[in-house]
């Protein structure tokens, strides 16, 4: 899901660089499977699956904002409250199972970017939303495989 958080494009409006996005997603892909896995001992995520759909490294590296979504019911707050609280353990799995000079310090958000495309694609199904639309489009012959050259 690269791109979907604005926040992403770092200082100066730059894009991440090749190499915050590969150790973000090496990053996300181990952060998972200790999720998956059931590592964490915290009462507030007991019977809650988590998923992380992206983590954002800081340019140097040293910090990644980690976005999740609780799954099976988990309140919000409360699965940050205990991701908050296992950061350190989590951050000690990491230095373990990667070779970087620093392990970056781990900070976690709830992911809202899946509840906006709902909210959006349900203002689009909403008809008076879709008859403006349809009054916007411009009009065709129907031939979907002509373009506006005639070829």
């Amino acid at each position: 899901m690269v791109g979907s958080h604005p926040e992403k494009a770092g200082r100066r409006g730059r894009a991440p660089s090749q190499r915050q996005l590969r150790v973000g997603e090496e990053v996300r892909h181990m952060l998972a499977g200790v999720f998956q896995r059931g590592e964490l001992h915290d009462p507030e995520l007991d019977g809650v699956s988590i998923t992380v759909s992206e983590v954002s490294l800081s340019p140097d590296l040293r910090n990644a904002t980690v976005y999740v979504m609780p799954l099976g019911g988990g309140e919000s707050a409360d699965v940050l409250g205990g991701l908050k609280r296992a950061a350190p353990f989590l951050r000690t799995i990491l230095s373990k199972q990667m070779t970087l000079r620093t392990v970056p310090r781990l900070s976690f958000v709830i992911d809202t970017a899946f509840e906006t495309a709902n909210r959006i694609n349900a203002m689009f199904q909403n008809p008076v939303v879709r008859a403006d639309l349809e009054k916007a489009a411009p009009e065709t012959d129907g031939d979907p495989d002509e373009d506006d050259n005639g070829a």
